[in-house]
């Protein structure tokens, strides 16, 4: 008969297994149907404002193999202050046609960087095109607002 200690140490272990296993399950991402294919996003923004915030880009998609460029502009209205350059990567999804990817996307954040820090975006167009978009930032900004952005391919 086992004792008491070794069947503690025996369920503890199971629960182990099973808590590594559904982290696993939901930190894997699902592979996309290959109608909404995801793409690869690589973007550089200059932007600047006081109160009404203006910028600019140009990135590239990474569609099924295959280089989309495109151009940024985008507008934000909120408390805005300052200036900054961001260099963002990251995933597009939602994607059934190449086509889908232009459009104007919104999006309501904030942020701050003093010589610089750590940027993120998360995008949404009218054809349902979601872009999850992070990495550097470099100048000294803050920034609490509403965003629209518009990507016409080139």
């Amino acid at each position: 008969m086992p004792r008491q200690s070794e069947v503690r140490a025996a369920l503890l272990s199971i629960a182990r297994y099973l808590a590594a296993g559904a982290l696993l399950a939901f930190a894997a991402p699902a592979t996309p149907s290959f109608a909404q294919a995801a793409g690869h996003v690589r973007v550089k923004i200059a932007k600047a404002g006081l109160l009404i915030g203006g910028g600019a880009g140009n990135g590239v998609l990474t569609y099924r193999g295959r280089n989309y460029p495109f151009r940024v502009t985008g507008a934000s209205l909120g408390i805005t202050a300052g200036a900054s350059v961001a260099r963002l990567e990251g995933w597009a999804s939602g994607i059934k046609d190449v086509s889908d990817f232009a459009g104007v996307y919104s999006s309501v954040g904030g942020g701050a960087a003093v010589v610089g820090g750590i940027n993120g975006a998360h995008l949404r167009n009218d054809k349902g095109v979601t872009m999850v978009l992070q990495g550097g930032k470099l100048g000294a900004e803050f920034a609490a607002n509403l965003s629209a952005i518009m990507i016409s391919m080139r």
